[in-house]
């Protein structure tokens, strides 16, 4: 073998050496970049795992949620967002002012002792209601009973003031009303089973509908921030204009029944709203100068009224 094609041998050789080597080379970084590639993807993939549970995490639910829902307010109410309950005749001159919570023990006294002749005050025109529901037993007890218990009031008032009234008397009777440590109101089916007591809503699928669906949730959150209106913090309370009423108290004695209780207790309501109203007039009759809004002069109303 000549000298010049051993070297040409030689030349070849170390070719195909660099050539395998680069090809090495090249399958190494393919492969890294792969590798990087993979572990970048898992990362946006984690990342995008805990972006997505932690929005999970912070989205509302519940009456959080109904917060930010779209507010469908009941028939049958006026001021802002839908929040002022205004019942009785037109022409009734003079409002009283009624604060109650659902869950409120001392509310359920008062409507199964004098609820009734309340109702009766409204029906003869003797002056107007307005009634602001609270449901700050909520906060204190646990529960959403308070508020499940006003969305469904405003599902009954979206029939009718009077099946609002009825659904309000049966929510706050002996028969129904739980100890204020039950939150059995925050049931749909519990709520139904009283409604079903009241002829306007029993069988009625648009109030059932109502209730089931939440539509009034939204409403009833904004009917619990009118909590502290006109300073008032508990309930039962009574208003006229921004005059506090305030019943002569009940002393109770052991020989005391039930009965007895209610019936001074009926006795006290009178007497409180005879000394502030009159002596009960002719339906229409009254002499009250606020407008039948029960909103004293220059008083900012919460509804967005003047």
């Amino acid at each position: 073998m000549s000298t010049r094609n051993s070297q040409a041998a030689k030349n070849a050789a170390r070719e195909r050496i660099r050539a395998e080597r680069e090809r090495q080379k090249k399958q190494e970084r393919t492969r890294r970049q792969l590798v990087v590639a993979a572990a970048v993807a898992g990362v946006l993939v984690v990342a995008a795992g805990i972006g997505f549970g932690i929005m999970k995490l912070t989205e509302p639910t519940g009456w959080e949620a109904a917060a930010e829902a779209k507010l469908v307010t009941p028939a049958h109410t006026q001021g802002k967002n839908g929040t002022e309950i205004l019942i009785g005749d037109p022409k009734a001159t003079q409002t009283l002012e009624v604060f109650e919570d659902v869950r409120c023990p001392a509310c359920a006294g008062f409507e199964q002792s004098t609820g009734q002749e309340l109702i009766k005050d409204i029906k003869e025109g003797r002056f107007k209601v307005r009634y602001t529901m609270y449901s700050f037993i909520d906060g204190l007890s646990g529960g959403e009973g308070s508020k499940n218990a006003l969305s469904a009031l405003g599902a009954a008032l979206n029939v009718s003031p009077d099946a609002f009234l009825k659904f309000k008397t049966a929510l706050y009777s002996v028969k129904n009303h739980p100890d204020e440590r039950e939150d059995t109101y925050a049931k749909d089916s519990a709520l139904l089973k009283v409604a079903a007591e009241v002829p306007e809503l029993k069988g009625n699928k648009a109030f059932e509908t109502a209730v089931t669906k939440g539509t009034y949730d939204r409403w009833a959150m904004e009917m619990t921030k009118l909590f502290g209106r006109k300073g008032v913090r508990g309930t039962p309370t009574f208003m006229h204009g921004d005059k506090k009423l305030v019943m002569d108290k009940i002393v109770p004695t052991q020989q005391m029944t039930q009965a007895q209780y209610n019936q001074q207790s009926l006795d006290n309501f009178k007497k409180m709203i005879d000394k502030e109203f009159g002596p009960a007039k002719a339906p229409g009759k009254g002499t009250g100068k606020d407008g039948g809004r029960g909103i004293a002069k220059g008083e900012k109303d919460p509804t967005g009224k003047n």
